[in-house]
């Protein structure tokens, strides 16, 4: 048995400072934008190494810290398998002709006045459908990224929108992970939860469409002046472009829908872009493989490679290059090395009681509701940058201050909300977070990029603590659900 002591608050701020300090060094000083490529990695290693080294001196074993580690790792596998099919769908749907086929009609139909405003509202329908933001970025994302650099938007600025319209769909989907584990950490049910959370998500995404509709009008796209007729050309000229290649994006969306788990549904997804290669792109597979006719080698050999490394469809228009190209499972490693890094730092600072130490130190700041509810912003913050993974940022949280919301007189729809407020919708805001992480590798936008064009994002937390400082719209707990909290039910006085 080990015998530890709990770490102080110095203790436990030390590594958080020493992974600012070296983040700041790495991204200004040294690295610039290019920290993702390796450097950010190490640095979130390296005070990994000094939070478990505090950890050695209060009593912990290296085994002991090894097996948190390696358990915050085991709790990431399934979004790094998701990354690799990620890479292997978006290769896919390139030689298949998916994605052209969504940039080309796409050129058609988005405007560039309301571009970024329809961007915005298209992925929060299809994040809604799925519940996932993961799946709308890997698809209509990727497609809306080549579109708005066609148009002439800055690439940041086209995955905030993105992002934006994900995040308020994956909230308020009921097939959503996050909305479901929300209201089972905080006591409540999910349909009550997602109501409740309307009252403060709904202004904040009107907020949002607002801004882009302000930015669109104002906005003075630069560039590329290339005419979107000669774009079209280029892209038909090298892949044949048809309606019936939405069957599989479709067929994707309805498997997930249908409560089909991500993994299977992205596989299942591939494998129909392989097949829809065949089908429609027989000769650009023969000019891939520099064939002289379609053979089951030929075929073989493309579409394994679009799966998983470098893929490019050569066309006479270098704009149009820059968009037909992916990256296939080779291109997400860079992904998983950060997030495995993330977990690692981020289970050091669990198991050593470092992460417990800080949040504990907020709770007694709690004082009125506002400043409860705005502690527990700051903790489901916290936790997405120290412990770099969205359902650490919920649970923990959700764990903590459920009795205290409770013995205040607050229904636990309040914390569910503030939870899905805060926890969800910041992790993408964090470059080393899973979240983070796997969307700046999805939409190839680097997170310093698009951090400010999250208005979604940005306004979701400040929402939920305006609404608890001024009172507006706290649901209370009824009186016999005072004397019995176990028994949560939806009556509640506002």
């Amino acid at each position: 048995m080990e015998s530890v002591k709990k770490p102080s608050l110095f203790q436990a701020l030390i590594p958080i400072v020493v992974l600012i300090l070296l983040l700041v060094v790495n991204v200004v000083l040294v690295f610039g934008d290019n920290a993702l490529g390796g450097a950010n990695q190490i640095v979130l290693l390296l005070a990994g190494a000094v939070a478990a080294a505090i950890g050695m001196y209060n009593g912990y074993t290296w085994y002991s810290i090894q097996k948190g580690i390696v358990k915050s790792i085991k709790s990431a596998l399934p979004a790094l398998i998701i990354l690799l099919l990620i890479g292997a769908l978006a290769g896919t749907w390139m030689v298949s002709g998916v994605v052209p086929a969504m940039i080309y009609y796409g050129l058609d139909l988005l405007h560039p006045k309301i571009f970024l405003v329809a961007t915005c509202i298209i992925c929060a329908v299809v994040s809604m459908a799925t519940g996932s933001s993961w799946t709308t970025a890997a698809t209509v994302g990727i497609a809306l990224i080549g579109i708005g650099d066609v148009l002439g938007f800055n690439k940041g600025m086209v995955a905030g929108a993105i992002l934006s319209g994900a995040y308020f769909g994956d909230k308020m989907s009921p097939l959503s992970d996050t909305t479901n584990l929300a209201p089972a950490m905080a006591g409540t049910d999910l349909i009550t939860h997602i109501k409740y959370m309307a009252l403060t998500t709904v202004p904040s995404i009107v907020i949002t469409l607002i801004i882009f509709l302000i930015i669109g009008f104002t906005f003075e796209s630069g560039g590329n002046t290339t005419d979107v007729s000669e774009l079209k050309t280029a892209i038909e000229s090298k892949i044949v472009i048809t309606p019936w290649l939405f069957i599989v994006p479709v067929a994707v969306i309805l498997l997930i829908v249908k409560k089909v788990d991500a993994i299977p549904a992205l596989f299942i997804g591939s494998l129909l872009g392989g097949l829809f290669a065949l089908i429609f792109q027989q000769d650009l597979i023969v000019a891939l493989a520099e064939s002289t006719s379609l053979t089951f080698e030929a075929a073989y050999e493309v579409i394994v490679n679009a799966m998983t490394t470098d893929m490019r469809i050569p066309t006479e228009n270098a704009l149009v290059n820059e968009l037909l190209e992916t990256g296939g499972m080779n291109g997400m490693l860079g992904t998983i090395w950060l997030i495995i890094c993330a977990m690692i730092f981020g289970g050091v600072m669990e198991k050593t009681g470092m992460l417990k130490t800080i949040t504990n130190t907020l709770i007694p700041l709690a004082k009125s509701t506002g400043s409860l509810i705005a502690t527990t912003t700051a903790t489901c913050i916290t936790f997405n940058v120290t412990a770099s993974d969205q359902y650490l940022a919920i649970v923990v949280p959700g764990k903590m201050f459920s009795k205290i919301y409770k013995e205040r007189g607050l229904h636990p729809k309040v914390l569910s909300r503030t939870l899905e407020d805060s926890g969800t919708v910041t992790s993408v805001l964090i470059p080393w977070n899973t979240c983070g992480a796997y969307h700046s590798g999805v939409l190839g936008v680097a997170t310093g990029d698009y951090f400010m064009y999250c208005f979604f994002n940005i306004l979701s937390p400040i929402m939920t603590m305006i609404f608890g400082f001024f009172n507006i719209k706290i649901a209370k707990l009824v009186s016999t659900e005072k004397h019995n909290p176990n028994e949560i039910n939806s009556v509640t006085k506002k």
